[in-house]
C-alpha cells in the first residue's frame, strides 16, 4: 500500500471515529476536554484541597502533568487493544496491522489539540505568558507522539498474542501515574542522583517535566536527551511496523480466534 493511502486511510479512519464517539455522548464534542478536566478536579480536590500539596501554583502543575499523561495512557490502552477491536474488518479486507493503533493514535492527537488549547488558557489566565521558550513544545510533542506511538504498536502486538496483556498495561499505567512526577515534582526529590535516574529510565517522567520547565520556567529541557528519546522511539516504530506487515497473516488470525 502507498505511503500516501496508508496516512489518508488513518486520517479517514480516526475522523469517523471522532464523529462516532461524538454522537454516543449528549455533550458531543465538548468531551474532549470535559473527561480531562474532570480528571484533574479529581486529583486538585485529593492532593491539594485534602493532602494540601503546598504548591501556590499546583494547579497549572498537575495540568501540565495531568493532562499529558491522559493522552499517553488513555491512547496506548486503546490502541492496545485496536487490532483485536477491528477483528469483523480483518476478517474480510487484507490491510496493513499497524493502520489500526496509528488510526487511534491520529484520533487522540486530535482530541488532544483541544486540550492542549484548553491547557494554554488556564496558563494565560494564570499569568504564564507564551514567549519564545513555547517553541519548544514543538519537538517535546513530536517525541510525546512518537513515544505513544511505540507503545501503541508493540501494546496492540502482545494484546493479540495475549489477551491478558491488556490488563498488565492498563496495570502498567497505573504504575506510571504514581512514578513519572504527575501529582509530585520530580526535582523536588531531595537527592539529585534519584531525580537524575528517574529522568533519565522514565521517558514520561522526562516528557512531563519539559513540559512543566517550558510552560511554567520558561526554560527548555535537555534537548540531547530528547533527541535520543525522540530516535529510540522512532526506531521502534519503524521497527514494529516491520514485524506488523511480516506477521500480518498470524496478528489476524490471532484476532479473528479471539
Amino acid at each position: 500500500m502507498p505511503l500516501t493511502q496508508y496516512f489518508r486511510l488513518i486520517d479517514v479512519q480516526a475522523r469517523m471515529a471522532l464523529k462516532s464517539d461524538a454522537s454516543k455522548n449528549s455533550l458531543g464534542y465538548l468531551w474532549w476536554i470535559l473527561e480531562p478536566l474532570l480528571y484533574v478536579a479529581v486529583f486538585y480536590v485529593v492532593f491539594n484541597i485534602i493532602l494540601d500539596s503546598g504548591r501556590a501554583d499546583f494547579l497549572v502543575f498537575l495540568m501540565c502533568g495531568k493532562l499529558s499523561f491522559i493522552w499517553f495512557s488513555k491512547t496506548v490502552n486503546q490502541a492496545s487493544n485496536s487490532i483485536v477491536g477491528n477483528k469483523g474488518l480483518i476478517g474480510k479486507v487484507d490491510v496493513p496491522k499497524s493502520l489500526f493503533p496509528m488510526a487511534v493514535t491520529q484520533e487522540s492527537l486530535y482530541k488532544q489539540a483541544a486540550v492542549f488549547l484548553l491547557l494554554f488558557a488556564v496558563l494565560a489566565v494564570n499569568g504564564y505568558a507564551p514567549s519564545l521558550t513555547w517553541f519548544w513544545l514543538v519537538p517535546i510533542i513530536i517525541v510525546n507522539y512518537l513515544m505513544i506511538v511505540a507503545c501503541s504498536f508493540v501494546g496492540a502486538c502482545l494484546v493479540c498474542f495475549i489477551r491478558d496483556f491488556s490488563r498488565l498495561i492498563s496495570l502498567g499505567m497505573v504504575f506510571m501515574l504514581f512514578t513519572s512526577g504527575i501529582f509530585w515534582d520530580v526535582r523536588e526529590l531531595g537527592d539529585p542522583h534519584k531525580t537524575e535516574m528517574v529522568l533519565t529510565f522514565n521517558p514520561l517522567a522526562f516528557i512531563l517535566d519539559a513540559y512543566r520547565q517550558v510552560l511554567m520556567h520558561q526554560s527548555g529541557p535537555d534537548f540531547a536527551h530528547l533527541v535520543l528519546l525522540g530516535i529510540g522511539f522512532g526506531i521502534v516504530s519503524l521497527v514494529m511496523v516491520a514485524v506488523m506487515r511480516r506477521l500480518s497473516q498470524y496478528l489476524a488470525l490471532k484476532a479473528l480466534t479471539a
